[in-house]
């Protein structure tokens, strides 16, 4: 694998150790790899590992095939994959509900099958939904981005934006939802509003609509990345998702009515901030029978 990359404006002053230690969080073993093997130019050059890079460098990375062993998968259909947006590093695609992003097993085909087989190679998850969730899913395609990724994920930099059709009228435009989630102790595919035992959870809630047969459509934001948070904090505070097989059993709709509409991020190499939506047709068909 190669990548050549122009370091960004905004990069800080550090040495080369420094920005493949700090900034592109490459292992130490790998880091050693590049150094003896002088896969690293700075500008075409080779450069000493205490000189200073800048904003506006060239920086060229090589890995070899002992640095980042491929990962084989099976492959799925590519032709179930809808991409949204795709460059050198990353791909986002559209997950249908109904299926699963990662599968549990070795040989079991999920959405991360599917866009390996498009993509022409094996990617990475780097969030998930629910199975029965739709919308936008964020997969890393090479080993070396998947860390960076990840470190937006946990420092919440990656923003996820969901539509939720729900019980009830929602009375308040705009709702912050902060109670602990656990796990439920009569079924272990649940989760639980639980404030002595739970983990902090936060979700913000915004009014879109409200529909005269007593159901509301609302925008979530997620602050944390809790299992099944968005669906037990909406269930909990008397505001169930339509169709909810686990949350809202007496609902009658097709599907789940949560929907990933929006993830936006700046990109971490480039730096150019991304925003992209998407929107489902399974979606829509149930808002207007249900909504």
């Amino acid at each position: 694998m190669q990548f050549t990359f122009t370091l960004p404006e905004s990069l800080p002053q550090m040495t080369v150790k420094q920005f493949l230690e700090e900034q592109l969080l490459i292992p130490r073993k790998i880091r050693h790899f590049l150094r003896i093997k002088k896969n690293i130019l700075i500008n075409h050059e080779e450069m000493h590992w205490n000189e200073m890079v800048k904003p506006g460098d060239i920086c060229q990375l090589t890995f070899d095939e002992e640095d980042y062993p491929t990962k084989e998968i099976l492959w799925g259909n590519p032709d179930l994959v809808q991409e949204i947006y795709q460059d050198q590093h990353l791909i986002i695609v559209n997950k249908p509900e109904g299926m699963k992003t990662h599968g549990n097993q070795p040989d079991e085909i999920a959405l991360l099958n599917h866009v390996s087989a498009y993509v022409g190679q094996t990617c990475y998850v780097v969030h998930r939904l629910d199975m029965e969730t739709s919308g936008l899913v964020l997969f890393a395609k090479n080993p070396f981005i998947l860390p960076i990724l990840n470190r937006l994920l946990e420092k919440k930099e990656i923003a996820r934006e969901y539509w939720a059709l729900v019980e009830g009228q929602v009375g308040n435009k705009e709702l912050i939802f902060r109670d602990k989630i656990g796990r439920d102790r009569h079924d272990r595919r649940k989760r639980v509003v639980d404030p002595k035992n739970g983990q902090h959870a936060e979700t913000h809630i915004s009014r879109l609509k409200q529909f005269p047969n007593k159901t509301s459509l609302v925008r979530c934001k997620l602050k944390t990345g809790r299992t099944h948070q968005i669906r037990v904090h909406l269930s909990h505070h008397k505001h169930s998702i339509i169709g909810d097989p686990l949350y809202n059993t007496m609902s009658n709709a097709n599907r789940l009515m949560l929907h990933a509409f929006r993830l936006s991020f700046t990109h971490p190499l480039t730096l150019e901030k991304l925003s992209f939506t998407a929107f489902s047709d399974t979606f829509e068909t149930e808002l207007k029978q249900n909504g």
